[in-house]
């Protein structure tokens, strides 16, 4: 069996279509699984053991300059690596136009949630094979029971996402470490400096530990530098990709995060994780729970560095 799965973006989304596909692989080990996805999330996309190939597609880049003949150039390519080989079937995850659009490019069946189970119902009007899913579900549980749907098992057990962290980066201290990723897309989503200070000192004083701050972008940098300079021997990480991001988390002795696609991929990763949400229902988009990761907050409670600091403490108490 030769399939597709779309789910372009964003990290986070990808992140949480990993336990569909462990879910798959348990039942269909010989299957060859490709993967679409933004050109920017093609190595979250490689990260997860089944997937045979990432087809990356510029949506993003590309409709900044749709008259380009550049730009269409790349569509063309992008077309045929979709269609050749056929595959048996393609499956949306997304359930957006913009990706069942993509999807159709494959010239294959192609499957995806009915037009009330998902945010643009015109979506499902482009697919041949159509599922009811709950809206109620987690993210994690939406594509588990998807996928499932379509190839007939139903999904048992807590959620899987299959991935392992590689080596230890070099530059990483010899002792423990915890990643602060104080990084999000939105200020609403943001905790506090002084509540990073507050914390990393005690993470310090307390247990030894050196925070380590990865950051994305210019102004992520002057903050992971300006938390840095206020909290003894923590480090502001070096421009760091997906993969080595991914070492970095692994080996964490713990990682508190905002809501940000990170976060998310320390919770894959099985990390002690502590997720910070003040705009944001964790219900919905959160961590999975486990007793090695725990949400605090939502919309309108932002989590104090006390309720943060019990928290990691009750993590370290059932590992």
């Amino acid at each position: 069996m030769n399939i597709l799965i779309v789910r372009t973006s964003s990290m986070g989304d990808l992140i949480h279509t990993y336990p569909a596909l462990t879910d798959f692989a348990r039942h269909f080990p010989d299957a060859r699984v490709s993967w679409l996805a933004e050109e920017g999330f093609a190595r979250i996309a490689a990260l997860h053991p089944v997937v045979d190939a990432v087809i990356p597609i510029a949506w993003r880049r590309w409709r900044k300059s749709l008259l380009s003949a550049a730009t269409w150039r790349e569509i063309g390519a992008c077309k045929r690596a979709l269609s050749d080989p056929r595959f048996d079937l393609v499956v949306d995850m997304q359930g957006l136009v913009k990706s069942a659009i993509p999807a159709r490019w494959a010239k294959s069946p192609l499957a995806g949630y009915d037009r009330d189970s998902i945010r643009e119902p015109l979506a499902s009007r482009f697919y041949d094979k159509r599922y009811p899913v709950s809206r109620q579900l987690s993210a994690v549980e939406r594509n588990r029971q998807l996928l499932g749907r379509v190839f007939g098992y139903t999904p048992q057990g807590a959620p899987a996402f299959g991935i392992e962290a590689g080596d230890r980066l070099a530059w990483l201290p010899k002792t423990d470490y915890a990643v602060l990723l104080h990084a999000t897309s939105r200020d609403s989503k943001e905790w506090a400096e002084e509540n990073w200070v507050a914390l990393a000192k005690r993470l310090a004083e307390q247990k030894g530990w050196i925070s380590v701050l990865p950051w994305g972008n210019d102004a992520e940098k002057a903050r992971a530098e300006r938390l840095a300079a206020q909290i003894p021997g923590a480090i502001a990480a070096p421009k760091l990709n997906l993969t080595e991001a991914a070492a970095l988390l692994g080996h964490a002795s713990a990682v508190i995060g905002v809501d940000t696609g990170l976060t998310h991929l320390a919770n894959a990763l099985d990390v002690p994780l502590v997720g910070l949400y003040t705009d944001t229902d964790p219900s919905l988009t959160g961590v999975i729970e486990s007793p090695r990761a725990k949400n605090l907050g939502g919309p309108g409670a932002r989590p104090t560095p006390d309720e943060v600091w019990d928290a990691l403490i009750a993590l370290e108490g059932t590992a």
